[in-house]
C-alpha cells in the first residue's frame, strides 16, 4: 500500500489501495471464509492484478475465498472452480482453466432457462 506519510487517512488513498486496506482488516481477524463482491469493480489494471495475486495467495496458503465478479476473465484468472449462477440456482460448474466461451455460453442460457420458467402473470 502506497501512502503520502504514515499520517494518510484511507478515504485519501487510490482504489486500489483501500481495497488492500479493507482485505488486510479483514485478515487481522485471521477468517476461514472471505467473501469478496467485486471487489475490483473501479480500480485501475495494476490494483487489479496485485489483488488478483493477493486473493492466489490466500487460496494457495487455505484460505477459502469465494470471488464474485461479473467479469468471466477476471473470474477464470483466480478461481480453482467456477459455479455459474441464476436467480439463486447453480447452472454451471467449471474446473480451473475452463474456457471463457464455455462459461459464458452456460451464464446466458441458464439466465434465458430461468427466463423461460417464469410465470407471467
Amino acid at each position: 500500500i502506497r501512502l503520502a506519510s504514515i499520517h494518510q487517512q484511507t478515504k485519501f488513498l487510490s482504489g486500489g489501495n483501500q481495497q488492500k486496506v479493507v482485505i488486510a482488516k479483514w485478515l487481522l481477524t485471521n477468517p476461514k471464509l472471505l467473501v469478496m463482491d467485486e471487489a475490483t469493480q473501479g480500480i485501475d489494471v495494476k490494483a487489479k492484478s496485485e489483488i488478483y495475486s493477493i486473493v492466489r495467495e490466500l487460496a494457495e496458503n487455505g484460505f477459502s475465498v469465494i470471488f464474485i465478479s461479473s467479469e468471466v476473465p477476471e473470474v477464470r484468472r483466480v478461481s480453482d472452480r467456477i459455479l455459474v449462477i441464476a436467480d439463486g440456482e447453480v447452472v454451471g460448474e467449471f474446473k480451473r482453466g475452463a474456457r471463457q466461451d464455455e462459461i459464458m455460453k452456460k451464464a446466458l442460457s441458464g439466465k434465458q432457462e430461468h427466463l423461460d420458467n417464469q410465470v407471467v402473470s
